[in-house]
């Protein structure tokens, strides 16, 4: 009887559903919210709604990165959730600085108070996820 250990470089198992499911989720409801402004309210206030289609671009991007095992795929989630991160913080502290920037809020607006600060933590579990699970030579290897 052989005991498989687990991949420990696999960002979809364990914690990593977890983390695939929020993204979903975030995915879902930015996309779904910036389709409804664009096509709806645009002109109130084009730079945010741009911005949400931005953010849900990069949570569609991150989510199905992070679904995927292989090393392009952490690449290619390193780097959406990395701008994910500069996007929230940026929006976060241009909202606060100067709100006419931002007349409707954005998933980033304050830091994403508007979702309970999910959107500024969850960037930051993200990297520390990716870090976690890296693939490394060692672990291709083994």
């Amino acid at each position: 009887m052989s005991s498989q250990v687990p991949d420990r470089s696999a960002t979809n198992l364990g914690f990593g559903r977890i983390l695939i499911v929020v993204y979903a989720l975030f995915a879902i409801a930015a996309t779904s919210r910036s389709i409804v402004q664009i096509s709806t309210v645009f002109s109130e206030a084009p730079f945010a709604y741009t911005l949400s289609a931005i953010a849900a671009l990069i949570y569609i991007v991150a989510t199905i990165s992070l679904a995927r095992t292989d090393r392009t795929s952490q690449r290619w989630a390193t780097i959406a959730i990395s701008i994910e991160l500069v996007g929230v913080i940026s929006v976060g502290v241009l909202s606060l600085i100067d709100p006419e920037l931002f007349p409707k809020a954005t998933v980033w607006s304050g830091f994403g108070s508007g979702y309970g600060f999910i959107p500024l933590i969850l960037p930051i579990i993200g990297l520390w996820w990716l870090r976690k699970t890296r693939i490394t030579d060692e672990s291709s290897t083994t």
